[in-house]
């Protein structure tokens, strides 16, 4: 087995006396897409957002192709570089046209010159499906298309590893399917992605594992047929049958 991109050992979190991660264990294998599912409240987004210190664990590591990025003297900006990061609020700049929006951290965060930061943008727009609305404004596309901008903006930079916070959950019913077909080809592609998500047909059809959060601890993890067949915890039998994920 290969040795994992992205670790999580014994990640605790609390704010004041409230724990909210109670000793997070979960490791990301290169090309891997692992989905992360559960209740609301269950610790979900303060894991993943811990993965890249917007969240400052309160125990525990977290490394990152091979660096523990919890380490006090972690260059933070270069280990950001490797993990993309695709958030439920597409936090695009209106001001920016979708190419814009792209090239932006290609040119502020690696430094490339203005034609390298551009030919990246596009290809990355191409991927997504959106190489025809690289001069749209934010507020000229669809929930769906600003997400994938969001996607595209991500994948420019050649993370190691994605990171989506329930990317489709700010998206009307009929533009998820877009969202979640970049997602599909991004893992056939080998990006390897760890996935918050409440989209269960997605996690069913689409992961290599489902993990099953609940109160702030992993409840049950494994492949995706087995946690939605035959799920070995009642927590996660009955959090399923609260959210029925067709076959």
């Amino acid at each position: 087995m290969s040795a994992p991109i992205l670790e999580i050992v014994g990640l605790h979190k609390a704010y004041g006396d409230t724990p909210v991660l109670r000793g997070i264990d979960l490791r990301v294998r290169q090309g891997e897409l692992v989905c992360v599912i559960g209740p609301s409240g269950s610790g979900k987004s303060t894991m993943l957002r811990c993965c890249n210190r917007l969240e400052e664990p309160s125990a525990g590591q977290i490394v990152v192709e091979g660096v523990d990025i919890t380490r006090a003297d972690v260059d933070l900006n270069r280990v950001r570089q490797r993990i993309g990061m695709v958030f439920q609020q597409f936090n695009l700049y209106p001001h920016l046209d979708a190419l814009g929006n792209v090239m932006l951290a290609l040119r502020r965060v690696q430094g490339h010159s203005k034609d390298e930061a551009r030919r990246r943008a596009r290809s990355a727009l191409e991927r997504v499906g959106l190489a025809d609305k690289a001069a749209s404004l934010p507020a000229e596309l669809s929930g769906g298309q600003q997400q994938r901008v969001g996607i595209a903006r991500a994948i420019a930079l050649e993370p190691g590893v994605m990171l989506f916070d329930e990317p489709t959950s700010a998206l009307d019913p009929e533009l998820v399917g877009s969202v979640l077909t970049v997602m599909r080809d991004l893992r056939e592609a080998g990006m390897s992605m760890l996935v918050v998500t409440h989209e269960m047909a997605f996690a069913r059809a689409a992961a290599d594992r489902v993990v099953f959060m609940d109160a702030g601890v992993v409840v049950e993890e494994g492949p995706a047929a087995q946690v939605f067949e035959r799920p070995a915890h009642e927590r996660t039998r009955a959090f399923l049958s609260r959210h029925h994920a067709p076959g």
